[in-house]
Protein backbone atom coordinates (compact mmCIF):
# COMPACT_ATOMS: atom_id res chain seq x y z
CA UNK A 1 0.00 0.00 0.00
CA UNK A 2 2.83 2.35 0.86
CA UNK A 3 4.41 1.72 -2.52
CA UNK A 4 1.18 2.58 -4.34
CA UNK A 5 0.76 5.83 -2.36
CA UNK A 6 4.40 6.69 -2.94
CA UNK A 7 4.07 6.06 -6.69
CA UNK A 8 0.83 8.15 -6.87
CA UNK A 9 2.44 11.05 -5.00
CA UNK A 10 5.48 10.80 -7.22
CA UNK A 11 3.33 10.78 -10.40
CA UNK A 12 1.26 13.75 -9.20
CA UNK A 13 4.44 15.67 -8.41
CA UNK A 14 5.95 14.96 -11.82
CA UNK A 15 2.70 15.73 -13.66
CA UNK A 16 2.34 19.11 -11.93
CA UNK A 17 6.02 19.86 -12.60
CA UNK A 18 5.60 18.88 -16.26
CA UNK A 19 2.58 21.16 -16.61
CA UNK A 20 4.58 24.08 -15.29
CA UNK A 21 7.36 23.36 -17.79
CA UNK A 22 5.00 23.11 -20.78
CA UNK A 23 2.99 26.24 -20.00
CA UNK A 24 4.40 29.16 -21.99
CA UNK A 25 4.38 32.66 -20.57
CA UNK A 26 1.63 34.87 -21.96
CA UNK A 27 3.09 37.12 -24.66
CA UNK A 28 2.01 40.73 -24.94
CA UNK A 29 -0.06 40.77 -28.11
CA UNK A 30 -1.01 44.40 -28.80
CA UNK A 31 1.06 47.30 -30.09
CA UNK A 32 0.21 50.99 -30.52
CA UNK A 33 2.43 53.45 -32.42
CA UNK A 34 2.70 57.12 -33.23
CA UNK A 35 4.72 58.01 -36.34
CA UNK A 36 6.71 61.01 -35.09
CA UNK A 37 8.44 61.61 -38.43
CA UNK A 38 5.17 62.14 -40.34
CA UNK A 39 3.86 64.40 -37.58
CA UNK A 40 6.93 66.64 -37.70
CA UNK A 41 7.73 66.60 -41.42
CA UNK A 42 4.26 66.60 -43.03
CA UNK A 43 1.81 67.55 -40.25
CA UNK A 44 0.11 64.17 -40.54
CA UNK A 45 -1.25 62.35 -37.52
CA UNK A 46 -0.23 58.75 -38.24
CA UNK A 47 -1.17 56.11 -35.66
CA UNK A 48 -1.02 52.34 -35.98
CA UNK A 49 -2.21 49.21 -34.22
CA UNK A 50 -0.34 45.96 -34.73
CA UNK A 51 -0.78 42.45 -33.40
CA UNK A 52 1.90 39.74 -33.59
CA UNK A 53 0.55 36.55 -35.18
CA UNK A 54 3.50 34.38 -34.19
CA UNK A 55 7.22 34.77 -33.54
CA UNK A 56 7.97 35.80 -37.13
CA UNK A 57 4.91 37.64 -38.43
CA UNK A 58 2.39 40.32 -37.52
CA UNK A 59 -0.55 42.19 -39.02
CA UNK A 60 -1.68 45.73 -38.41
CA UNK A 61 -3.49 48.80 -39.62
CA UNK A 62 -2.34 52.39 -39.86
CA UNK A 63 -4.51 55.52 -39.99
CA UNK A 64 -3.05 58.75 -41.37
CA UNK A 65 -4.94 62.05 -41.25
CA UNK A 66 -3.73 65.48 -42.37
CA UNK A 67 -3.71 68.08 -39.58
CA UNK A 68 -4.77 71.58 -40.60
CA UNK A 69 -5.90 73.11 -43.89
CA UNK A 70 -2.61 74.55 -45.09
CA UNK A 71 -1.45 73.63 -48.59
CA UNK A 72 2.06 72.19 -48.56
CA UNK A 73 2.96 73.40 -52.05
CA UNK A 74 3.32 69.89 -53.48
CA UNK A 75 1.42 68.86 -56.61
CA UNK A 76 -0.32 66.11 -54.61
CA UNK A 77 -1.57 66.54 -51.08
CA UNK A 78 -2.62 63.40 -49.22
CA UNK A 79 -5.45 64.08 -46.76
CA UNK A 80 -5.93 60.58 -45.41
CA UNK A 81 -4.88 56.98 -45.77
CA UNK A 82 -5.95 53.71 -44.20
CA UNK A 83 -3.25 51.07 -44.55
CA UNK A 84 -3.67 47.43 -43.54
CA UNK A 85 -0.37 45.56 -43.63
CA UNK A 86 1.34 42.22 -43.04
CA UNK A 87 4.94 41.91 -41.82
CA UNK A 88 7.37 39.02 -41.83
CA UNK A 89 10.34 39.28 -39.43
CA UNK A 90 13.82 37.86 -39.98
CA UNK A 91 15.10 37.62 -36.41
CA UNK A 92 15.41 35.18 -33.54
CA UNK A 93 13.31 37.48 -31.33
CA UNK A 94 9.53 37.39 -31.06
CA UNK A 95 8.00 39.64 -33.80
CA UNK A 96 10.83 42.15 -33.89
CA UNK A 97 14.00 42.97 -35.81
CA UNK A 98 14.36 43.39 -39.58
CA UNK A 99 11.09 42.95 -41.50
CA UNK A 100 9.56 43.02 -44.95
CA UNK A 101 5.99 44.26 -45.35
CA UNK A 102 3.18 44.03 -47.88
CA UNK A 103 0.48 46.69 -47.64
CA UNK A 104 -2.71 47.98 -49.19
CA UNK A 105 -3.34 51.72 -48.89
CA UNK A 106 -6.72 53.37 -49.30
CA UNK A 107 -5.78 57.02 -49.81
CA UNK A 108 -7.26 60.31 -50.85
CA UNK A 109 -6.39 63.95 -51.21
CA UNK A 110 -6.03 66.79 -53.67
CA UNK A 111 -4.14 66.98 -56.96
CA UNK A 112 -3.15 70.51 -57.96
CA UNK A 113 -3.77 69.99 -61.69
CA UNK A 114 -2.04 72.42 -64.08
CA UNK A 115 -3.36 73.10 -67.58
CA UNK A 116 -2.27 75.10 -70.57
CA UNK A 117 -4.16 76.06 -73.73
CA UNK A 118 -3.17 77.84 -76.89
CA UNK A 119 -5.52 80.37 -78.46
CA UNK A 120 -4.92 80.33 -82.22
CA UNK A 121 -6.83 83.56 -82.87
CA UNK A 122 -4.65 85.62 -80.53
CA UNK A 123 -1.57 83.36 -80.68
CA UNK A 124 -1.38 83.36 -76.89
CA UNK A 125 -0.94 80.66 -74.30
CA UNK A 126 -3.27 80.57 -71.33
CA UNK A 127 -2.54 78.53 -68.24
CA UNK A 128 -4.06 77.89 -64.90
CA UNK A 129 -4.60 75.32 -62.24
CA UNK A 130 -7.42 73.66 -60.41
CA UNK A 131 -7.70 71.35 -57.44
CA UNK A 132 -8.95 67.86 -58.22
CA UNK A 133 -9.84 65.45 -55.44
CA UNK A 134 -8.79 61.83 -55.67
CA UNK A 135 -9.53 58.59 -53.85
CA UNK A 136 -7.59 55.48 -54.75
CA UNK A 137 -6.20 52.13 -53.64
CA UNK A 138 -2.49 51.31 -53.75
CA UNK A 139 -0.57 48.08 -53.25
CA UNK A 140 3.02 48.18 -52.09
CA UNK A 141 5.98 46.86 -50.13
CA UNK A 142 8.16 48.18 -47.31
CA UNK A 143 11.23 47.21 -45.34
CA UNK A 144 12.20 48.25 -41.85
CA UNK A 145 13.27 47.38 -38.37
CA UNK A 146 11.41 47.12 -35.08
CA UNK A 147 13.25 47.38 -31.77
CA UNK A 148 11.66 46.38 -28.46
CA UNK A 149 12.83 47.04 -24.91
CA UNK A 150 12.23 44.58 -22.05
CA UNK A 151 9.42 46.76 -20.70
CA UNK A 152 7.58 46.95 -24.02
CA UNK A 153 8.77 50.29 -25.47
CA UNK A 154 9.01 50.09 -29.28
CA UNK A 155 11.10 52.07 -31.73
CA UNK A 156 10.56 51.47 -35.42
CA UNK A 157 11.87 52.77 -38.72
CA UNK A 158 10.46 51.77 -42.11
CA UNK A 159 10.19 52.92 -45.72
CA UNK A 160 8.18 51.67 -48.65
CA UNK A 161 6.56 52.42 -51.95
CA UNK A 162 3.23 51.56 -53.54
CA UNK A 163 1.33 52.15 -56.76
CA UNK A 164 -2.16 53.63 -57.02
CA UNK A 165 -4.37 51.70 -59.41
CA UNK A 166 -7.67 53.35 -60.31
CA UNK A 167 -8.09 57.15 -60.09
CA UNK A 168 -6.47 59.14 -62.91
CA UNK A 169 -6.21 62.20 -60.63
CA UNK A 170 -4.23 60.29 -57.99
CA UNK A 171 -0.44 60.20 -57.94
CA UNK A 172 0.91 57.06 -59.60
CA UNK A 173 3.24 56.27 -56.70
CA UNK A 174 2.67 56.66 -52.96
CA UNK A 175 5.22 56.51 -50.22
CA UNK A 176 4.97 54.90 -46.81
CA UNK A 177 7.50 55.34 -44.07
CA UNK A 178 8.57 56.99 -40.90
CA UNK A 179 10.08 56.76 -37.47
CA UNK A 180 7.56 55.52 -34.92
CA UNK A 181 7.43 55.09 -31.17
CA UNK A 182 4.99 52.98 -29.20
CA UNK A 183 4.31 50.24 -26.69
CA UNK A 184 3.64 46.52 -26.73
CA UNK A 185 1.09 45.62 -24.07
Amino acid sequence: MRKIVFVLVLLLTFSSYAQEELTEPVEKKNELYLNAFNLIAFKWLDVAYERPINEESSAGISLLVKIGDEWSGYDYERNYSITPYYRHFFSNKYAQGFFMEAFTMINGGINDYYWETYDETTSEYHWGSEDREYNDVAFGISIGGKFLSKRGFIGEIHAGIGRNLFDKNAPEVVGRGGISFGFRF
